[in-house]
């Protein structure tokens, strides 16, 4: 049971405990602002959170991962919830968990890795910049206009102060002691402060309150119709997408922090869990979250416990201590979250001009604004695209074709190189078929054929030498290859001692 839990004595104990406790303080404000981002109430943003970070924790892949209510699902629910209401987003919701679970099964998890390293880069950057881009709402407040403007003057000075606190602690305190997470002390510290002096600075009761009871199971109040079920299935499709993507690569951030592997199919059952028991509970389900995650595993919390217990004290600041989760400071949570950007961007990669391909330095910044401008699903998509079709130009130019006569009177074509869709143009405009001697010969001895678009190119290379009379041989096929070659039938010759041994990227397989 310890074991499962990742816990090896008490110490470890400990730390799990507090670690928890740290990223559910920061888990408060967060849920809260993405229930106002999603327009429902931020009792649903509470439950949601709650919910996501037990389940996420004791049934998901990655120990020491936090989950919750996230602004990249919000963002995509806020359509449903303003032209159908909530029971309609709660419907959404179960359906999202089934489609993730459902992909879990199908273990389609491990296809995260995938994703290019400069791809990962960019979405841990532009992550790191829309955390802080996100802190600067904060600094912002409603005027008499009803317009929100900045603040300034003391107020200022008061917030500014208490994130420099903030941070100092959280950088200087690990350098001396380890035993109390350094989050947490700030919180504890600046809140002391705030309340002692009787500054004059926002809190977290100023968001909302978040005074509840416990979440109650229902079903959705949802028309079981064709039409209903249309409704809410691009938004649980795209919601499910997001989710599984952003878990997945905050999943593949925290391997690289731990030194661990998770496992991505159980990750992915694991966020269905969740998200279906929010539909069910009135949460507003969510995601992974990458900058509670890096809290959590910074303050020492890499087993399942952690995020158990932060699920656990979230249900307890709802039900019990809500009065004084509520005076914590702004400022405080504000500057625990500059700690988080600073450490979540890579640095390493502003060293990487200059000493790696400039293809992959455009990927990284591509995928690092569009995370910005738009969401990480998007970006993270876009990232891959990108980088495939600039892989696939990169070795479609290393198609070389070289000919030679032989004493016989025989044309040799020799091919080198990867022969798949970027290629066959290259491929096809090699030839000079009406020109050629009657018998020509392809060797595909250093090339190997990749995919449908390259037997496709073979074969239509067969029928132009047939059509006009020309015996053609080819050469050091794969026997798959010979055997999925329609029009060029019995031309091919069968080399059996030579042929090359690989697979061909086929619908017919």
């Amino acid at each position: 049971m310890f074991h499962l839990l990742g816990l090896n004595n008490a110490g470890n104990t400990r730390t799990e405990l507090l670690s928890g406790l740290t990223v559910a303080l920061a888990l408060v404000p967060e849920a809260v602002a993405f229930a106002f981002v999603a327009h429902v109430s931020p009792i649903m943003g509470l439950y949601g959170a709650f919910i996501m970070a037990f389940i996420a924790a004791a049934f998901g892949g990655r120990p020491g991962m936090i989950s919750g209510a996230t602004g990249s699902t919000a963002v995509v629910m806020v359509g449903l919830v303003v032209t159908h209401g909530v029971q309609y987003l709660l419907a959404a919701l179960v359906l999202m968990g089934v489609i993730q679970i459902a992909v879990g099964l199908f273990r389609l998890g491990k296809y995260i890795r995938i994703v290019p390293y400069p791809v990962f880069l960019g979405f841990v950057n532009g992550l790191a910049i829309v955390i802080f881009m996100a802190q600067l709402e904060h600094f912002k407040t409603k005027g008499a206009d009803g317009q929100m403007h900045w603040i300034t003057g003391q107020p200022l000075a008061i917030m500014a102060g208490l994130i420099v606190v903030t941070m100092a602690i959280a950088h200087f305190l690990p350098k001396f002691t380890k035993a109390v997470p350094a989050a947490l002390v700030a919180i504890v510290v600046t809140s002391l402060l705030a309340i002692g002096l009787g500054l004059d600075t926002k809190s977290v009761g100023d968001l909302s309150s978040i005074a509840g009871d416990l979440p109650q199971f229902h079903l959705p109040d949802f028309p079981l119709t064709w039409d209903a079920f249309m409704t809410v299935l691009p938004y649980s499709l795209i919601m499910a997408g997001v989710g599984l993507i952003e878990s997945l690569l905050s999943l593949q951030l925290v391997d690289d922090l731990t030194e661990t592997r998770g496992q991505p199919n159980r990750e992915c059952v694991a966020q269905g869990l969740g998200n279906m028991t929010s539909g069910f509970f009135g949460g507003m389900g969510g995601c992974a979250m990458v900058g509670q995650t890096i809290i959590n595993v910074e303050s020492g919390g890499r087993g399942r416990l952690s995020g158990m217990v932060a699920g656990i004290f979230l249900l307890m600041f709802i039900l019990f201590l809500s009065p004084l989760i509520e005076r914590i400071p702004l400022a405080t949570l504000v500057g625990i979250m500059f700690m988080v950007v600073i450490g979540t961007f890579e640095w390493g990669s502003l060293r990487l001009f200059g000493k790696v391909p400039r293809q992959d330095i455009f990927v990284g910044i591509l995928v690092a604004l569009v995370t910005v401008v738009t969401d990480l699903a998007i970006a993270v998509i876009t990232g891959v695209i990108v980088s495939a079709l600039v892989f696939a130009w990169a070795h479609a130019r290393e198609l070389r074709i070289t000919s030679e006569s032989t004493p016989e009177g025989s044309r040799v074509y020799r091919i080198k190189g990867p022969l798949f869709f970027a290629s066959t143009a290259q491929f096809a405009e090699s030839f000079d078929f009406r020109n050629d001697p009657d018998d020509v010969i392809l060797d595909f001895a250093d090339s190997r054929v990749v995919d449908h678009s390259a037997l496709e190119a073979i074969d239509n290379l067969a029928e132009k030498y047939r059509c006009v009379g020309k015996q053609l041989h080819l050469r050091h096929l794969s026997p798959e290859c010979r055997s999925l070659l329609k029009k060029a039938g019995d031309l091919v010759e069968v080399n059996i001692q030579e042929d090359p041994l690989y697979h061909v990227a086929d619908e017919v397989r």
